[in-house]
């Protein structure tokens, strides 16, 4: 065996056991065991604050060979004020694991209590990018060479605001208040009896997160806070293992576990502990003003076969389902609304094919090898100057073996294996060996369909002509002055606002003593990321970055001014180590006003706070709150700080919905008072670094198979369907810059086109997004050797089996979805006919 057995039977005490069996959950060094039998875990992250259709992303993901499913708890979310909880709606963590048992699937419970996932108040980026060769990498090149994301995590801003704490330390006030709120979610998953050793679907829990990454700035209080993290979350009593994802120095009564791109060099600091990886990164999130990354299917693949080559027992792809951020939950700064991360489910639920659909066929693969994976005695040789690694693991049961053989290189490599066979091995890929004699599954090769999704007006539908409301936002009160509180210093925003709100109004009082109009400039040092400027009602400009120096001309008038700044956060900022201690707005200053040279600093002045927006106190955004005073006809155009309204009907069938807010300037969107998130269509993505090339070979790093450029950087928003009425629905939208409604629409996602591309000797599957529409007509079908590899660019090649068309049409015409053998006896040619490498392509529509 790979490891000498250890285990830690981990059974409740009998007043936990339900109506359901327990489970023992054990492990070693090559297996996760649970009930005493050997497995190996393929599991998939899904956040339930990021969706609504729960049933559907666990069952898509249990169809496309996952055994578990994986969540963050999002301490910010379900304690936005102290003592104070939210479990409700989207929040109830509880029901999203109880439909994860009702889907037979096991899930892993990541408290941390910190939510990684670019959340609010939760993302630092810290990267370094691999500059060798996987196949080159030692556990000691791990620190400097794996891609790092140091993401500190979905703290809620009231803790910050609690006099002498200091974050993830040895800080009693810290972590007092993280072990209340580890506690509380414990105990209402014991409630619950989501553990396994209470017969529910955690097989694992995680405390802390990626704090190994950041950890030798706290020193040796760092050092002591993880193992206090270690001995607090044993000491909760749940029956099943903890980990600690990026901590080399895990105590050893938790698994410490890899998160990253490539974790097929990773080892555990324990050599009796299984190896996990956490996190393995299916794509990038988008930023605003940035452009959509994208993952091969073919490399995320790569990385999963190679992580189980190596002796990997665990394997969770993060994101599984992104889903989207709804409400002010993106983190920042500039994290979009959208959180799709080029995941195998897409932001609305569709299957993101071909890369759904090509990892389905790698975990049936090692779901055919998984007894002896568990189990076994493991040889690895290697061929071609060590870029080629062959890795057989042989059952210590009964002999049988599994070969996985990879190719690091960029280029093929043929490989004599004498009496198991000569193979091809593609660049860059791994194929696994079933009895090391026969090829089931190759990375590199994908056999799987490529679905084309577009954004339209569904069939049965006419374009509605929305007729538009209007109401300013307030901003008399603001502009004169008037605020809620006063103090003399300019405040930090998170501690003004206990974030409330994006939005803080700074005001103060100048006084010209002339007699006549006076020329002055006005400069902030703003470390917020959107500032409004406003001089007696007027407003004179606005700014937006990272932090900045906004400087710009003003007129002050004889005697009293008034000086109004509007800061605006863009999800809350958390760079470095000591995160919590950096500022939001315009905390410092200093402010000042420069005339002929002499500058006069203003920040200690007698300052007026108003937190948020007078219609958000109100409710603007709920159709029912009656407090707008909502006005039609002469729809205002590029007016900013205006709120509109508007009815709508849902459009037919089942598709999932989306707004597309094209006109509009920046702001937030609200359907029937739920949010839709953030809004920002006229930022645009740099024009150049999109030349439509996309290489799967070699290391994948986040700037890699770049889209969209010069476009809007988010266009359209999810509508999910469980917001929508069946008759009238209400959109309402804030505008802070200024946009035109005129053009908004709302549309469906519609899978229109299916492209498939297999081999001889496979199957080719196709399907219409999950039986909402069949195939209505096959545009391209060749069996043979076509040309071209991608939808749209299909061509005949120089043979092509006459039957190619009539055969799939027969198979697929009017279905849902069809299979296809790809052989020579379903097109009816001779054994002799074709090339080497026959293959099938096809292009159908889908109606």
């Amino acid at each position: 065996m790979r490891g000498s057995w250890v285990s830690i039977l981990l059974i409740a005490s009998l007043g936990l056991i339900g109506s359901c069996s327990a489970a023992a959950v054990e492990y070693d060094s090559s297996a996760v065991i649970i009930n005493g039998e050997r497995k190996i875990i393929l599991s998939g992250s899904i956040h339930y604050p990021r969706s609504t259709m729960w049933s559907d992303l666990i069952q898509k993901a249990k169809e496309g060979g996952l055994d578990t499913i994986e969540t963050y708890i999002f301490w910010n979310a379900h304690e936005p004020r102290r003592r104070e909880y939210n479990f409700s709606g989207n929040l109830d963590f509880v029901r999203f694991f109880q439909k994860v048992q009702e889907a037979g699937l096991h899930g892993i419970l990541r408290i941390g209590p910190y939510a990684c996932a670019e959340w609010n108040y939760g993302y630092q980026v810290l990267f370094f990018l691999l500059k060798l060769s996987i196949a080159e990498l030692t556990q000691q090149d791990l620190p400097n060479c794996l891609s790092v994301l140091n993401f500190i995590r979905g703290f809620p801003v009231w803790l910050h605001n609690i006099p002498e704490i200091k974050f993830r330390t040895d800080n009693e006030i810290f972590k007092n208040e993280m072990q209340t709120f580890t506690t509380k979610i414990v105990n209402m998953a014991k409630e619950a009896k989501l553990f396994a050793s209470q017969g529910g679907p955690i097989i694992l829990a995680q405390i802390e997160n990626e704090y190994g990454n950041v950890m030798g700035h706290y020193g040796e209080a760092g050092k002591s806070y993880v193992q206090w993290c270690a001995q607090m979350a044993v000491a909760q009593n749940t029956g099943v293992p903890w980990i600690m994802c990026q901590q080399s120095d895990a105590p050893s009564t938790v698994i410490n576990t890899c998160n990253g791109f490539y974790c097929d060099a990773f080892t555990p600091n324990n050599p009796k502990n299984p190896k996990i990886w956490t996190e393995n990164w299916t794509g990038w999130f988008k930023k605003w003003g940035q452009k959509d990354p994208h993952r091969t299917a073919e490399d995320l693949a790569f990385s999963v076969a190679r992580f189980f080559q190596r002796n990997g027992v665990l394997q969770n792809y993060y994101m599984y389902h992104g889903g989207t951020n709804f409400g002010r939950t993106s983190g920042g700064p500039f994290i979009t609304t959208s959180y799709d991360y080029d995941a195998p489910l897409d932001e609305y639920g569709n299957l993101n094919q071909p890369k759904w659909g090509h990892l389905k066929k790698l975990h049936a693969a090692l779901k055919l090898g998984e007894k002896i994976l568990t189990n076994s005695t493991v040889k690895t040789t290697n061929y071609s100057d060590g870029w080629v690694e062959l890795t057989t693991f042989t059952s210590n049961i009964n002999g049988e073996r599994l070969c996985f053989l990879s190719n690091t290189k960029m280029d093929d490599v043929n490989v004599d294996l004498q009496q198991d066979g000569n193979y091809s091995v593609p660049a860059w890929s791994v194929s696994i060996l079933q009895d090391c004699n026969q090829e089931i599954y190759n990375t590199a090769k994908v056999n799987v369909q490529t679905s084309l999704i577009v954004k339209r007006l569904h069939e049965n539908d006419t374009p509605q002509k929305l007729s538009w409301e209007w109401a300013p936002e307030p901003t008399k009160a603001a502009l004169l002055g008037r605020g809620g509180f006063k103090a003399t210093q300019l405040l930090e925003q998170k501690a003004a606002t206990n974030d409330q709100s994006d939005y803080l109004w700074y005001m103060t009082r100048v006084v010209n003593n002339g007699t006549s109009m006076k020329n002055v400039t006005l400069r902030v040092k703003y470390s917020g990321q959107f500032l409004h400027a406003f001089v007696n009602g007027k407003e004179i400009g606005s700014q937006h970055d990272y932090s900045f120096t906004f400087e710009k001309p003003a007129l002050l008038k004889p005697g009293r001014n008034i000086i109004s700044l509007l800061s605006a956060t863009v999800g809350l900022q958390n760079y470095g180590e000591f995160f919590d201690e950096g500022t939001e707005g315009i905390a410092g200053g200093p402010v000042e006003l420069i005339d002929s040279g002499n500058t006069t600093d203003l920040s200690s002045n007698e300052w007026s706070y108003k937190v948020g927006l007078i219609g958000e106190g109100r409710r603007f955004y709920n159709p029912n709150s009656g407090h707008a005073k909502w006005v039609s006809g002469n729809l205002p155009v590029g007016s900013a700080m205006t709120w509109y309204k508007t009815t709508f009907q849902a459009p037919s069938g089942t598709e999932p919905v989306v707004v597309d807010l094209q006109g509009m300037g920046k702001g937030h969107a609200w359907v029937n008072g739920n949010s839709l998130g953030r809004f920002w269509p006229t930022l645009t993505a740099d024009p150049n670094g999109c030349d439509g090339k996309c290489d799967y070979r070699g290391q994948y790093k986040e700037n890699k198979c770049l889209s969209n450029c010069g476009n809007p950087t988010q266009r359209w928003y999810h509508v999910p369907r469980s917001f929508l009425n069946n008759g009238s629905n209400t959109l309402i939208l804030f505008e802070e810059i200024g946009g035109n409604p005129s053009n908004v629409s709302f549309q469906i996602t519609a899978t229109e086109t299916i492209c498939g591309n297999a081999y001889e000797g496979t199957t080719l599957e196709l399907s219409c997004n999950g039986g909402r529409r069949t195939i209505s007509d096959i545009q391209f079908a060749s069996f043979g050797d076509p040309q071209g590899g991608t939808c749209g660019s299909f061509q005949r090649g120089s043979v092509e089996a006459s039957s190619s068309l009539s055969a799939v049409e027969k198979a697929c015409i009017g279905k849902e979805s069809c299979s296809i053998n790809v052989s020579k006896t379903a097109f009816g040619v001779a054994d002799s006919f074709g090339v080497d490498n026959n293959r099938l392509a096809v292009q159908a529509v889908c109606k």
